[in-house]
């Protein structure tokens, strides 16, 4: 095993179809128009000195290491800045060189500290090695004068430390923060000589605005910005290529080892989702995977009550088989079901439905996607034949005018953020819709042209009013929709969208947007240019998500923005793998590859690979096993992955019904909130330890690679073949890569994935298959695939969770960049520094109503329950509205939410809930008796008290 390594060609690629052919040092070259002299030389093979240079970043040319000489040119023009010409002919190694560069080396080392032996960075370190290639053997100036090397180190960052005496003053630092992360957080404080790195107005990093991206560490050719593990583990001496097992952007990484620890993660410039940025959860938080809360071995117990009692592989198994068997046995077969985790791999959220399909002999299986993005999958199917994107990240370096709906990139989709910042500093629009001021509405060289605040549960409504002002005007193309639609249904959507009730002047009055706000967008998005939609939660988690889904490919039907790269419809999707579990049959009514249960020709395919007769009845969904439990006909349920009781609605009803279970089998990393009630604990494994596919938000299939042995014995794969062979349907598979090609047996989607190809390409999107041999980044280029794009009327219909005089302000959720979903993962990493607990966000005039300030405690209570937290005074919400994360279980915010649900497919309301706000002394009663149950359910016995 060795380390990856990667190539810096100092600049970055030409995107020129012109080559032009020049000579260096004597050497032909062939390299398209706008190319470096640098990174033609690099092309190949001869590497020109540099410091301030790296593909990562525009050329600079400061350092003045990178001259060279050019035949008919005065001077010794730097070769990152100089382009290439044809018939140039370059030198890059004479003697007039060879000196300017050892004198220009001189001025860096004689302030420069000496500790090379004793440098974390040492035998790794850009500074050091240029001061080699260059020839340094002496410094003329001495070390006596004028220099840094009493700065002050900065170590106020829980992950790096900056230590300005390092310093070269290169700026890649700041240009990295300016072009990769777009944050704009760090500058030069000084002049000339006392010139320094400053992060804000030289405050500490943690205070600043820094969003720890990393993006400032990887870009340091010194020690100067260096990761703390580095300083305290040592440099990495193998690695391999993962992907990031956090948000639905699927960053892919190296994973830098030394032994079976983990040193560091760094982007992978390869990486075809992330091209070598990352956020501060997929770069630095990465600690939960050896937190001493991580429980390794499996337990049991009677009772939801009991102490747990730490046992055998062998024994947790079959316990949790004959408990299983014995529920069915008693109440029938469709007494017990499973949940897949999008935090695991497709091969395992396959094999857990599976099993429930095949071992279970039911279709009582679902996923987090129920309550997240399942709006997506009916609204995408219907409309284009889909249940995905349409595009690839890259396609927004093409977009003119960026539609965002219901989504915080910045917090939740941060590195794919990034690059949208970039195509909007360099000139596309911006249209948000959202009730909450999102940074991206304004924000360091970024702001919208317009900004529609609507009222929490009128998206269908405006959605519609934008549309009528496109029919209106005519701004519908007309040629595209023709030719790729049912003339017919457009026709009939056409009709309505244009009566009046559906005008952005009625419109107006129950979303609370002025109607030439609604009309300005609707002509910028109809006739800007390529026109794309990115959209999150904030559609989906609705009564009506589903009809807002299908509002949004309404819009773009009628503009044509599909089928090409730069326009499209993409929803955001919010875990690492949410998108595979749907794509892996995870749902109760569909197999992998969305096909019906109740299809004769999908349903045999899986009889004669699996050797079992299947049910061609749907099975239910999540909410439907909470509601039967109650009922008592769901007795048994096994939670792969998932803490359904922090992360569903209405906690008490969660509660009650995992109460009411016979056998709650929790397989997860930490005992979380579900844990409380289960009766059997299998430990699983972190992304680190097992080998798999991760398939990302633009269909995108990345390999997930194990670099260390899974501290609890075994993969997650594994737990589920040993649970499905006890209760005997047999599961044989020596390693992942078989499962894997199960899949592309019985997928048409993935009929051409193989770990091969992905070790080949890297990574491929789905479909990828005969057809599309090389996958598909863009979707419905030449039709779609249902035939014909679908227009489906969309009648706003109101909630039914409403505002009054006891409940007068709405409630909704989202989540904040340094933490994921429930925060089980980065609750247990340094980055609680930034978010060490929920607040709730509220305006002003409404706090001033309530005599609430500022980190008051306040009680927040709905028509379900109520719980408490401190407040957070702010504009960033409207007068009305107030707005919480829900990463802390202390905080429990699921209390309050209700059982509303889409009309499609029950994805909670999250998005909508009437609350009242008051004064607190702090937490509720509820809050106290949940804390001290859980507490007493997270008892494990000692070995004594457990023999008893």
């Amino acid at each position: 095993m060795s380390l990856v390594t990667e190539i810096d060609y100092g600049t970055p690629t030409s995107r020129s179809d012109k080559t032009v052919t020049l000579t260096i040092d004597g050497m032909e070259v062939h390299v398209p128009e706008g190319t470096s002299i640098m990174r033609a030389a690099m092309e190949v093979g001869t590497k020109i000195p540099k410091l301030c240079a790296t593909d990562m970043l525009e050329a600079f040319g400061s350092c003045r290491l990178c001259l060279v000489e050019i035949r008919g040119r005065a001077g010794t023009p730097a070769s990152c800045t100089t382009p290439v010409a044809p018939g140039m002919v370059v030198h890059t190694q004479t003697e007039r060189l060879k000196a300017l560069r050892k004198g220009v080396m001189e001025l860096y080392i004689s302030d420069h500290p000496l500790d090379c032996l004793t440098c974390a960075v040492n035998g790794n370190c850009e500074l050091q090695t240029e001061a080699g290639n260059v020839g340094l053997r002496d410094v003329r100036y001495g070390y006596t004068g004028a220099n840094h090397l009493a700065d002050k180190k900065d170590e106020s960052n829980p992950y790096f430390s900056y230590d300005p005496a390092k310093c070269i003053v290169c700026n890649r630092c700041i240009r990295a923060c300016e072009e990769v992360q777009g944050t704009f957080a760090l500058t030069i404080d000084g002049r000339g000589f006392g010139s320094r790195v400053s992060a804000g107005q030289m405050e500490p990093f943690l205070e600043s605005e820094c969003v720890s991206c990393g993006a400032c560490v990887q870009a340091c050719p010194t020690a100067t910005l260096v990761e703390k593990s580095v300083i305290d583990i040592g440099q990495a001496e193998h690695s391999a290529v993962t992907t990031c097992a956090y948000c639905g952007v699927g960053c892919s990484f190296k994973a830098e080892m030394r032994g079976e620890e983990l040193v560091r993660m760094v982007p992978y410039k390869d990486g075809k989702a992330n091209h070598g940025h990352s956020c501060v959860k997929g770069r630095f938080a990465y600690g939960y995977a050896t937190h001493r809360d991580r429980i390794l071995k499996p337990m049991i117990r009677a009772k939801a009550s009991d102490p747990w009692r730490e046992v055998s592989w062998d024994e947790a198994i079959g316990h949790a088989a004959s408990e299983f068997k014995r529920i069915q046995a008693a109440h029938g077969r469709n007494s017990i079901g499973g949940i897949t985790s999008s935090r695991c791999t497709n091969e395992e959220t396959y094999l857990v439905q599976k099993l429930v399909r095949a071992g279970f002999g039911n279709n009582n299986v679902d996923t987090c996607a129920r309550v997240c993005h399942s709006p997506t999958g009916y609204g995408l199917g219907t409309a284009f034949g889909t249940s995905a994107g349409t595009q690839d990240f890259d396609s927004v370096d093409e977009t003119d005018v960026v539609l965002i709906i219901g989504a915080n990139p910045t917090d939740a989709h941060p590195v794919f953020a990034s690059r949208m910042k970039k195509r909007l500093r360099e000139g596309a629009k911006l249209i948000i819709l959202d009730p909450r001021r999102i940074d991206l509405v304004r924000m360091p060289h970024v702001e919208a042209d317009y900004h529609l605040p609507l009222q929490p549960g009128t998206n269908v409504a405006v959605l519609t009013a934008l549309a009528h002002v496109i029919v209106a005007e005519g701004l519908v193309n007309e040629t595209f929709v023709r030719e790729r639609c049912d003339w017919q249904e457009f026709q009939d959507w056409a009709e309505f969208v244009s009566e009046p009730r559906n005008s952005p002047e009625e419109v107006a009055k129950i979303s609370g947007v002025p109607a030439d706000t609604i009309r300005k967008a609707a002509r910028l998005y109809a006739t800007g240019g390529n026109a794309a939609i990115y959209y999150g939660l904030g559609v989906t988690e609705h009564s009506q998500g589903s009809t807002t889904v299908l509002a949004i490919a309404n819009l773009a039907l009628a503009t044509g923005n599909l089928g090409r790269r730069g326009v499209g419809v993409n929803p955001l999707r919010g875990q690492n793998n949410v998108q595979g579990a749907c794509d892996m049959g995870s749902f109760p009514h569909e197999f992998s590859g969305y096909r019906h249960v109740s299809n004769d020709a999908v349903r045999s395919i899986f009889e004669k690979a699996w050797g079992v007769a299947l049910d061609k009845e749907p099975g239910l969904r999540i909410p439907n096993m909470f509601d039967a439990a109650v009922e008592g006909t769901f007795r048994g349920i096994y939670v792969q992955g998932e803490d359904i009781l922090q992360s569903d609605p209405d906690t008490t009803h969660v509660a009650r019904s995992l109460a009411a279970m016979e056998c709650v089998v929790v397989q997860d990393l930490f005992l979380n909130e579900t844990a409380n009630y289960a009766h059997v604990f299998l430990p699983g494994c972190t992304f680190l330890e097992k080998d798999g596919t991760f398939t990302n938000a633009e269909r995108r299939i990345g390999r997930v690679r194990k670099v260390m042995s899974p501290k609890n014995g075994f993969g997650d794969w594994e737990i589920t073949m040993a649970l499905s062979n006890a209760m005997g349907f047999p599961m044989k598979y020596a390693h992942p890569s078989e499962i894997m090609d199960e899949i592309a047996a019985t997928t048409p989607t993935f009929a051409g994935v193989s770990y091969a190809k992905l070790d080949e390409a890297g990574s491929v999107q789905w479909p990828c298959n005969a057809a599309a041999p090389e996958g598909t980044p863009i979707m419905h280029i030449a039709a779609f695939a249902r035939g014909k794009g679908k227009f489906v009327v969309t009648e706003y219909v109101a909630t039914d969770e409403r505002t009054g005089a006891r409940f007068p302000l709405l409630l909704t959720t989202g989540r904040i960049l340094s933490h994921y979903n429930v925060g089980a993962q980065t609750r247990r990493t340094a980055n609680v520094a930034w978010h060490e607990e929920d607040r709730l966000e509220i305006h002003p005039h409404d706090a001033e109503q309530r005599g609430v300030r500022d980190g008051d405690w306040v009680k927040v209570s709905s028509r379900a329950g109520e719980t408490t937290l401190r407040a957070l005074v702010t504009d960033r919400v409207a007068p009305g509205v107030v707005y919480t994360t829900f990463h802390h279980p202390s905080t429990q915010a699921n209390v309050v939410t209700t059982d509303f649900s889409d009309w499609a497919t029950n994805c909670p309301e999250y998005k909508v809930t009437a609350v009242q706000i008051s004064r607190s002394n702090g937490p509720t009663d509820w809050q106290e008796r949940y804390r001290e149950q859980a507490e007493q359910s997270r008892h494990i016995a000692e070995t004594a008290e457990a023999a008893e």
